[in-house]
């Protein structure tokens, strides 16, 4: 009988700890990561931004991330109507990250934090959006 008790505490127990990642998954579900790469001006203003910017405004998605990487980095510093636009998206409650080391080639990780990106190895958080169940968006 107690063995019987134990295995059965043992299946609820596992069931409770499934049931939790069926959540986690389900309450991620309506986030948003987009990961652009591109240098591409046009590629930036005519999708990614749009898209971005209007998934948080329109209330598409509760949570908008933007993922700088790799030549994205460099266009934002350089181009001012990009930096104006990532302004807008954040200021509209868009979360802006960038890869450190990709910045750090271009040699702009200094300049994307003073535009208030939060600039770190993004490796690990790509990894955990994609874990966790967010739509991700890449470009």
């Amino acid at each position: 009988m107690r063995t019987t008790i134990l295995i059965l505490f043992a299946l609820i127990s596992f069931n409770g700890v499934f049931a939790q990642n069926e959540t986690k998954m389900d309450d991620n579900s309506n986030k948003l990561a987009v990961l652009w790469t591109s240098g591409d001006p046009d590629v930036a203003e005519k999708m990614v931004f749009m898209y971005t910017l209007n998934a948080k405004k329109q209330g598409w998605f509760d949570e908008v991330v933007l993922i700088i990487w790799g030549p994205s980095a460099k266009l934002s510093v350089e181009n001012k109507m990009i930096g104006d636009y990532i302004k807008r998206m954040q200021e509209a409650g868009v979360k802006t990250e960038a890869c450190y080391y990709c910045a750090q080639m271009y040699n702009v990780h200094e300049k994307l934090a003073e535009m208030g990106v939060d600039v770190k190895g993004m490796g690990i958080p790509l990894s955990d959006y994609l874990k966790d169940g967010w739509k991700v968006l890449s470009l």
